[in-house]
């Protein structure tokens, strides 16, 4: 082992004992404290209320009617805004996917959270030239705001102090 390849296996060896012993640890599923079951209500065939349900049961919360605690979500709204002017090839377009949230007690009626809106966005750019592309971009964009927005929510479920 020559001196390079020693000095930086040295090196991160001393930063993750470092970021260890100052408590730093990476976001994942073993940071997520475990959530009481919840049903999901309101727009609950969407493919958003699809993905927040999947990941739910991924991190081992039982999603089923009649739970203790009523996630009630909003129909997802995607927007586009073009960014640009209209004299250019290709234009950047920022997408914002948002939805409503509530989150209630089904014993006492009580809300935890009372229409929250939680919202992503990205932006990508497209060539106004290629119409089969564009549709490609944009249905994998959305895709991607709708994973992010159920990784949103259940982020926002775990901080919620009445959940715990």
């Amino acid at each position: 082992m020559n001196r390079r390849h020693f000095l930086t296996l040295g090196s991160a060896a001393c930063a993750v004992a470092l970021l260890g012993g100052c408590g730093f640890r990476l976001r994942g599923t073993d940071s997520m404290p475990n959530l009481p079951p919840l049903a999901l209500e309101g727009d609950a065939n969407s493919t958003l209320a699809q993905q927040l349900r999947t990941r739910l049961q991924q991190l081992g919360t039982e999603v089923e009617n009649g739970a203790p605690w009523r996630v009630t979500l909003g129909t997802p709204s995607l927007q586009e805004r073009r960014i640009g002017t209209d004299g250019r090839a290709s234009r950047e377009h920022e997408l914002t996917l948002s939805t409503s949230l509530s989150v209630q007690q089904r014993e006492t009626n009580a809300y935890a959270l009372n229409n929250a809106t939680l919202s992503t966005s990205t932006r990508i750019r497209v060539s106004d030239d290629d119409l089969l592309n564009r549709e490609t971009l944009f249905q994998e964009a959305e895709q991607t705001l709708t994973r992010q927005l159920a990784q949103r929510i259940v982020e926002r479920l775990a901080n919620l102090e009445a959940l715990r």
